[in-house]
């Protein structure tokens, strides 16, 4: 429902205009919290041209490389079909309820990731902690982008240069086409085929994976040697950040019809690399190694961990880049529809794309006549495995190249650039009105993105892959989105309180949603995201680059100094705000949680609206809205 151009909201501010300028004198104390008078010279905070540009960049950002590249993955990694079990249970007891949580105080706050933790300002370091986790995440998750587009680029040629073997990276044990059958049937026996024997086709290498391996990563012995700089990867990086900044730079009014696109068109790449690769022999036993659980595996902790850490990392759920994509919906939309909308779209499409994944798979194991489960290195770089194979194997193979990695661009593009906006956002909800300036938006997106341009530069060495690998176990996933998580249910549930927060959604959306959110918050939720924190500490194992090489002490020690410089930003940032209050420790207590109300809230959280008569209507009714319209009046 829009909002009543005639509001409380315009008369209070038309009589403070007369009185003089809006100055902070206690006078609006609320039950609730203090008000924050707003700045006349601030703009008014932009709001989406219409809804469906808030589902997209929702769409857009949590549906991902996430799902291409990151899910497969895991599957791959962990067994197959019994991750899917620990997957779908962690969607219901912690996705879920984080993503609305997430969406919905970004919607009520009207804040960045930082600002929206006036809710209980002592737990600002909240905050703090996710832009430092999407900082790093934003970080990192370009170097996919750039290993995308430089397979885009080389597409462009008659004959894919990672089909053949007749390349200056290949190796002697590049082989194109394996023949195992041959050898299993004793067609061949021990006689040589072309210039190998039985014995040495069992060891021979795909020229994918040497293409990958060789020729992109150029890949060294090691962390301690980080090799030469890949200067047509540092052309790739630099075109992919000049992408993201003009994308970003003028706010959400061009991200929202950027998104439409990109979040649409990789959809119709994934059912048609799907549709062919059903069709190649050996997709059978590959999608059945997907579908067909491992039971064993359930006992193994890792399995569980890898699950938990999926679901916020493809929910991103702890960046802030929700809140701040929140923050920008009218405040009665239905969030709650949405996050259930969203969540749905996501997992789906993870699911979704484990066929097309587990297909080509399938096909490789049965071409080098090995098992599924060691057909390729269960690494990040899976999807620069399996992927590229499938797009070979078609007619005019080229062309479904290029097509294919657009699609894999677009689908990290619009990831990229909405973590970008979530970063911006909160930065620049820091300033108040008086350092307001015509182009700080876009000053503040070059600076972001070229910060993250130079530290980059640390990933495209020739051990580049191995610093990459440390930013994605450390930094931006696992641990410290479930530290995050796990804070974020505690404070909204237990210091502002659950049920006080379940009675504003109410005054947003018009209804109270189900108590299983509120359970979920207060009890479900965190015992998750902690128990598998635990897990995961009680049973860490030292970081390793395709089950081979172990990174050495000292890489170890900078991965631990990336998760803490998040995860110490919450306790840090309440000892120094209780340290540096006055009075007893209940004064102080109460006073740093007491919410910070913004100059919105004066127009809906009319004093008298008894929200819980609202409980009992069901969403889009008339009722609704003429309950709603009745307390902004």
């Amino acid at each position: 429902m829009e909002k009543p151009e005639c509001c409380a909201l315009n008369v209070i501010l038309a009589e403070e205009e007369k009185k003089g300028p809006l100055i902070p004198n206690g006078n609006h104390q609320g039950t609730n919290g203090t008000l924050v008078p707003p700045v006349r010279a601030l703009p008014e905070r932009e709001t989406w041209t219409r809804q469906m540009d808030f589902i997209m960049s929702c769409v857009g950002f949590a549906v991902g490389l996430g799902n291409v590249w990151r899910f497969p993955y895991l599957c791959y990694k962990n067994g197959g079909g019994v991750f899917l079990i620990p997957y779908v249970l962690f969607i219901f007891l912690g996705g879920i309820p984080i993503f609305f949580l997430e969406i919905a105080l970004g919607q009520f706050m009207k804040a960045g990731s930082i600002n929206v933790w006036n809710i209980a300002p002592l737990f600002k370091g909240l905050g703090y902690a996710s832009m430092v986790i999407v900082f790093f995440c934003n970080t990192y998750y370009i170097m996919v982008l750039a290993w995308g587009f430089y397979y885009l680029i080389k597409s462009f040629s008659g004959t894919l240069p990672w089909s053949t073997c007749d390349n200056e990276w290949n190796t002697e044990s590049c082989i194109e086409i394996f023949r195992h059958e041959d050898c299993q049937n004793g067609t061949i026996g021990n006689s040589s085929f072309g210039n190998m024997t039985c014995e040495e086709l069992a060891n021979g290498r795909s020229p994918i994976i040497e293409f990958w391996e060789n020729k992109v990563l150029n890949i060294s012995e090691g962390l301690d040697k980080p090799g030469v700089l890949n200067w047509e990867l540092i052309l790739c990086l630099l075109a992919v950040w000049v992408m993201v900044y003009f994308c970003v730079w003028k706010g959400v009014k061009s991200t929202g019809k950027i998104v439409y696109f990109t979040a649409t068109f990789p959809y119709v790449v994934l059912i048609i690399l799907l549709v062919r690769g059903v069709t190649l022999p050996g997709a059978y036993d590959g999608i059945m190694y997907y579908l067909k659980p491992d039971w064993s595996k359930l006992g193994e902790p890792q399995v569980w961990i890898d699950a938990g850490t999926q679901i916020f990392f493809s929910y991103a759920i702890g960046l802030g880049a929700l809140t701040a994509l929140g923050s920008y919906n009218r405040f009665n939309n239905d969030c709650y529809k949405d996050a259930f909308m969203l969540a749905l779209i996501n997992s789906g499409t993870s699911f979704f794309a484990g066929f097309v994944v587990f297909s080509i798979l399938g096909f490789m194991a049965s071409e080098q006549g090995v098992d599924i489960s060691k057909v390729a290195e269960s690494g990040p770089g899976l999807a620069f495995i399996a992927y590229p194979k499938a797009v070979s194997l078609m007619p005019v193979a080229p062309v479904w190249a290029a097509l294919f990695f657009f699609m894999l661009l677009l689908l990290g593009l619009d990831s990229q650039f909405v973590g970008v906006e979530g970063f911006v956002t909160g930065i620049l909800d820091l300033f108040p009105g008086k350092y307001y300036m015509r182009y700080r938006r876009e000053i503040a997106v070059a600076i972001c993105c070229l910060l993250c341009f130079i530290i980059d530069l640390s990933m495209v060495t020739q051990g580049g892959m191995y610093v990459f690998q440390l930013f994605d176990y450390y930094s931006a996933s696992g641990m410290t989105l479930l530290w995050q998580a796990f804070w974020e249910c505690v404070v909204v549930a237990w210091v502002y309180g659950a049920d006080k927060f379940m009675d504003d959604i109410a005054r947003m959306i018009g209804y109270q949603p189900f108590p299983w959110m509120k359970w979920c918050w207060s009890f479900i939720t965190p015992c998750v995201c902690m128990g598998i924190f635990l897990f995961h500490l009680l049973n860490y194992k030292p970081l390793t680059y395709n089950n081979v090489y172990v990174y050495p002490w000292w890489g170890e020690v900078i991965g631990w100094c990336l998760a803490l410089s998040s995860m110490l930003c919450i306790p840090v940032s309440l000892v120094y705000k209780l340290s540096g209050a006055k009075g007893s420790f209940r004064e102080r207590w109460e006073n740093l949680t007491k919410p910070v109300w913004g100059a919105h809230h004066l127009e809906y959280m009319a004093p008298d609206t008894d929200i819980k008569s609202l409980a009992s209507l069901s969403p889009g009714t008339e009722e609704n809205k003429v309950i709603i319209f009745e307390s902004v009046m």
